[in-house]
């Protein structure tokens, strides 16, 4: 059986941002996942970040507690999500997982990975402009997603046009959506979105 751990040599991530470190495998029959470990070491530290085994996820270093997780039941995707970047997060990262095969031996990869977090100069959100004049049947489902680009990290927020100029707030996501459209529903919608 041929396992391999996958993942690029470099991820670049913004300061305050989020960004995914990628790292998969093909599973294989008989070959069953027994821990996952993501290690780092920066410029005067290292350790390890996230260790997943048959006890559960534990993330091992402080400084990473409540910004990182890796995707549960999405087998052979053991990539480490971070959010709200800092400068100190730059370092290299390993992605190592060990198998345990049908005839009980072990078998265990890594990769390793250098991670950058850059500064960006903070831009306000420039909302990009979507479908105008949208006709949808009644009864169906729809969505209508906000998408800005600017510094993260940026809110959204969906209004609805009232009588008299007055906005009503609908959602604080990024999307608004619907199970099934009303004739009541017809209106005009718009977002906002907002940044630091």
């Amino acid at each position: 059986a041929f396992l391999n751990l996958t993942g690029p040599n470099e991820v670049k991530g913004v300061w305050k941002g989020s960004t995914t470190l990628p790292c998969a495998y093909v599973p294989v029959k008989d070959f069953v996942q027994q821990t996952l470990v993501w290690m780092v070491v920066h410029d005067q530290s290292s350790g390890t970040i996230f260790r997943r085994d048959g006890s559960g996820d534990h993330i091992l270093l402080s400084e990473y507690r409540g910004r990182v997780s890796v995707l549960k039941d999405a087998p052979g995707n053991v990539s480490l999500h971070i959010q709200n970047l800092e400068i100190s997060d730059r370092g290299t990262y390993t992605c190592q997982v060990t198998w345990r095969a049908s005839n009980n031996s072990l078998m265990a990869r890594e990769t390793t990975m250098k991670v950058e977090v850059v500064k960006v100069a903070a831009t306000k959100p420039i909302i990009r402009a979507g479908e105008l004049g949208l006709t949808v049947p009644a009864g169906a489902r729809t969505s209508l997603t906000c998408v800005a680009d600017g510094s993260p990290p940026i809110s959204y927020r969906w209004f609805r046009r009232a009588p008299g100029g007055t906005a009503l707030l609908l959602s604080s996501r990024a999307e608004l959506a619907w199970d099934s459209l009303q004739p009541s529903d017809t209106g005009t919608y718009f977002c906002e979105a907002q940044n630091r």
